[in-house]
């Protein structure tokens, strides 16, 4: 198998999951924007994170690949057993990040440009989505106030694709600056081993607070 990744993006939390579980995955580190690799004939949705397999297949979005990582090792704490209530839990925060954090307000506070033609409508949407990101934030931030982790009293592939977003809390500025359980979670999360290991191999956040993404060299990470 291969991930095909980029540095810093919602790539990560499978990255680390690759970590977590010692799995001999390498990763292919792509560029995104201007100037960066062409995606579409790589992946089936254009977008990273995407999981090659030895014959050819890809799959792709983090809902998909970091359970079916997760089963390359069974019995691993990083999820449930098939059937059981924490494993539906798990899945439902995995849904839950997807649509409401990332898919319904992050990808429309980075990217104002594709829900108006107008630009001068885009920081009115800019502000909206951080907005709404912020009342988004809120049920996770009630649960990370009540424990260390999203489910169960350990880290699972829940808690890997979250900490990706918290890590990009900062690049918003104070709309999202009253979040102190999730920020705790941060550096529970950054500190965990496999995470600064993929830091490492993958470099800083290729953002800086109140800028938005740049593209980075291609390169591979071995398994």
């Amino acid at each position: 198998m291969q991930l095909l990744a980029s540095p810093g993006a919602t790539s990560l939390p499978a990255h680390v999951i690759i970590r977590e579980l010692d799995l001999p995955v390498p990763v292919r580190l792509l560029r995104l924007g201007p100037g960066g690799d062409d995606l579409a004939p790589l992946t089936p949705f254009g977008r990273i994170p995407a999981l090659v397999l030895d014959d050819g297949t890809v799959i792709g979005e983090n809902a998909a690949i970091l359970p079916f990582l997760a089963d390359q090792r069974p019995g691993t704490a990083l999820f449930a057993p098939a059937g059981t209530v924490e494993r539906a839990q798990i899945q439902a925060w995995i849904g839950y990040i997807n649509s409401e954090i990332h898919g319904a307000t992050q990808r429309v506070g980075n990217r104002p440009h594709l829900y108006s033609d107008d630009p001068a409508a885009h920081e009115g949407i800019r502000q909206a989505a951080r907005r709404r990101l912020r009342e988004a934030f809120q049920p996770i931030e009630d649960r990370l106030g009540e424990a260390e982790w999203l489910v169960g009293d350990r880290f699972t592939i829940a808690d890997a694709y979250l900490g990706v977003f918290a890590s990009y809390v900062p690049h918003f500025g104070p709309a999202l600056a009253d979040l102190p359980a999730l920020a705790a979670f941060s550096a529970r999360f950054e500190a965990r081993p496999a995470v600064r290991a993929v830091r490492e191999a993958e470099g800083p956040l290729p953002f800086r607070p109140g800028a938005g993404p740049r593209s980075a060299p291609a390169q591979e990470v071995p398994a």
